[in-house]
C-alpha cells in the first residue's frame, strides 16, 4: 500500500482541505495535509521539504514557481475567499454596509486586528487610501503567523477584526458582522501546485484536478469560500 500524499497549506484553507481530503479518501485516495501560517508554509516548501502538494494564495504559488519549488504548469486555482468583519460575541455590531460607515467603524474602534496574509496587506493599503494609516499604526494589531484574527477578537485583544470569512466563521466567541461593502471587497484566490520535491507528481496532479472539480465545490461553500 502506497503512503498518503503529503500537502501543506496556510491556515485559511485548513477546513476546506480537511473536507476535500475526506472526499478524496472516499474515492480511494490518501492525502495528509499540514496547515500552518502561510509564511511558514511557503518557507518550508522553499527550503525543499518533501511535500507533494502546496496550497497557498496564488501570489505565493507564483513565487514558489519562480524559485523552482513548484512545477510551473501545475498551478491550479482552487477557491476564492472574501474578507469579512467581526466583533466579539455580544458586542455592538457597527454598520459596515458602505465605504463611509466602514471607515467610521474602523476609526471608532479602540483596536483593530488583521492578518499577515494578502488580506492584511490589502487592508493596510485601504487605510493608506483613506488617509488614516498613521492613526491606525497606533491601534492596529497584526496577528502572528498561524494565529487567527478571530482568536484575538474572542479574547478581547481587538475590538474589530478583518479576516477571510472561512477563518472567522468557525471561531467561537465572535460575531461575524458581514462582508466588506460593495467596491471594497478583498478577495484572495487560493491555488494549489505540485512541489518539485514530490516523487508522485501524477497522483498529486490527479488530486489537484479533483480539488478544482464540482465534486469539491460543496466543501468550499460550506466553509465560506467560492469555487475559483
Amino acid at each position: 500500500m502506497k503512503p498518503p500524499l503529503t500537502g501543506i497549506s496556510s491556515m485559511a484553507t485548513r477546513q476546506v482541505l480537511a473536507d476535500v481530503a475526506k472526499a478524496w479518501q472516499a474515492r480511494g485516495g490518501e492525502i495528509a495535509f499540514q496547515s500552518v501560517g502561510g509564511v511558514e508554509a511557503a518557507e518550508r516548501v522553499r527550503n525543499g521539504e518533501p511535500f507533494d502538494i502546496v496550497v497557498l494564495a496564488a501570489e505565493s504559488i507564483d513565487k514558489l514557481v519562480a524559485a523552482g519549488r513548484v512545477v510551473a504548469d501545475s498551478k491550479t486555482d482552487i477557491a476564492r475567499s472574501a474578507v469579512a468583519v467581526a466583533v466579539r460575541a455580544g458586542a455592538l455590531r457597527p454598520a459596515i454596509d458602505t465605504e463611509k460607515t466602514l471607515r467610521e467603524a474602523v476609526l471608532s474602534a479602540r483596536t483593530v486586528g488583521y492578518s499577515t496574509g494578502p488580506s492584511g496587506v490589502a487592508l493596510q493599503h485601504l487605510f493608506e487610501r483613506w488617509g488614516i494609516a498613521d492613526v491606525m499604526r497606533a491601534r492596529a494589531t497584526q496577528a502572528q503567523p498561524g494565529v487567527a484574527v478571530g482568536t484575538l477578537i474572542a479574547r478581547g485583544d481587538v475590538d474589530l477584526g478583518f479576516q477571510q470569512l472561512s477563518e472567522l466563521m468557525h471561531v467561537e466567541g465572535i460575531d461575524v458582522v458581514g462582508p466588506m461593502p460593495p467596491g471594497l471587497e478583498i478577495v484572495t484566490t487560493f491555488s494549489g501546485g505540485i512541489c518539485t520535491a514530490s516523487t508522485r507528481a501524477d497522483a498529486a496532479r490527479a488530486l489537484l484536478d479533483f480539488m478544482r472539480s464540482p465534486a469539491a465545490d460543496q466543501a468550499k461553500r460550506r466553509h465560506g469560500m467560492q469555487p475559483a
